[in-house]
């Protein structure tokens, strides 16, 4: 299968690499050459590093770096793609726009899909003289996490949908079908969560590591919200939980903390501290505030004292 990936940054990466070491022929397609060049060297570099772990052999390794190319020509990109996959940071009118000059390229049984969360694909698909061939690829931290939310769209066809599955499957990773909302499902469930940690750390419940630990161990998490927060960005998460707030309620509205920390430049990992102290890309210590429940000096007062 062809796949044309618009986008060459962190996302677009991502998604080339899982594509292209399931026997996919990739095109990976960004604007500026530098950034193909770069988006190129560090697909190459993360299918390097999975033949090293031993996740694929080294014939598969070879083999998936033949099946990158790079281009800046949008046309040259989409033409034969069995499925175009916009990994981009434009906005609503931009992509409507990126999806009608797609459409002008492709054959008329390719599909095109968003990977972004944030958008409405019922939205970008309007652009289409097709509407029902479009669909949201959401794939979570590609290519770390085997989860794709495949999201259909008001106009998506069944047979879009199912072709996407079965492609997703191909993909040695798990689809889940879900409808064109706010957050879709994945997104939505860990923003809440997220929400709620730091709303414990404002509201002075537990420390840092103590909420992180409750989830790790206590519920098998991978990682603590928290300590996830800062591997994200806390600018990111802000970002998100605005946008699930103004379309789905004040549940979703960011506690103070998050706002003071992103104000004061503590973004997470990519700046050394959030939630935690990060020193070489690892957590340490918690960063403040770092509550500690209240307790009595002493026991409670002698009922003869009263």
């Amino acid at each position: 299968m062809d796949v044309a990936v618009l986008g060459a940054d962190t996302v677009g990466r991502g998604i080339a690499q899982v594509c292209a070491v399931a026997g996919h022929d990739v095109a990976l397609h960004d604007e500026e050459a530098n950034v193909v060049m770069d988006g190129i060297d560090a697909v190459q570099a993360g299918i390097d590093d999975a033949a090293a772990d031993g996740a694929v052999t080294d014939d598969e390794r070879a083999a998936a770096v033949e099946r990158l190319e790079g281009t800046t020509g949008l046309e040259a990109a989409v033409a034969g793609a069995d499925l175009v996959v916009e990994a981009t940071a434009a906005d609503r009118d931009a992509r409507r726009d990126l999806f009608a000059r797609v459409e002008e390229v492709i054959d008329d049984d390719a599909l095109v899909a968003t990977s972004a969360p944030d958008v409405s694909v019922t939205a970008a698909a309007a652009g289409l003289r097709n509407p029902g061939r479009a669909l949201g690829l959401h794939v979570l931290d590609p290519p770390a996490t085997p989860l794709v939310e495949v999201v259909v769209a008001e106009q998506t066809t069944e047979a879009t949908r199912d072709a996407a599955v079965a492609f997703v499957d191909g993909l040695d990773t798990e689809s889940v079908v879900v409808r064109d909302v706010p957050g879709f499902a994945a997104t939505r469930l860990s923003l809440a969560l997220t929400a709620e940690a730091i709303q414990m750390i404002d509201e002075r419940v537990a420390g840092v590591a103590a909420v992180d630990r409750a989830m790790e161990r206590g519920h098998d998490h991978p990682v603590g919200p928290l300590a996830a927060a800062d591997r994200v960005g806390l600018d990111v998460r802000l970002e998100q939980l605005e946008y699930l707030a103004a379309s789905l309620g004040e549940r979703f509205e960011p506690p103070p903390v998050l706002r003071e920390k992103v104000a004061a430049g503590d973004l997470g990992r990519k700046t050394g501290e959030g939630f935690y102290v990060w020193e070489g890309g690892e957590r340490s210590e918690p960063a403040e505030p770092n509550p500690t429940p209240q307790l009595r000096a002493t026991g409670p007062p002698d009922p003869g004292d009263r």
